[in-house]
């Protein structure tokens, strides 16, 4: 997954700016670090998103962003 295609599923699920928030702040357990440390240091976007609708409970139906 493309680091792009990771921020607009953040703003398609949980809007600008607490997706923002979420991503510097919630601290994934199943990683160890908030999202965006985790993506400083190379972790796939695409692992970060699953543990991310894992802890959210996204819908499954859900994890790959809206129907276009």
């Amino acid at each position: 997954m493309r680091l792009q295609k990771f921020h607009d599923l953040i703003a398609a699920e949980f809007g600008g700016a607490h997706g923002g928030f979420i991503v510097t702040s919630h601290v994934l357990a199943s990683l160890g670090d908030t999202p965006a440390n985790l993506l400083d240091k190379g972790v796939d976007p695409r692992e970060i998103w699953i543990e991310l609708c894992k802890d959210f409970d996204v819908p499954k139906e859900r994890w790959l962003g809206p129907d276009e």
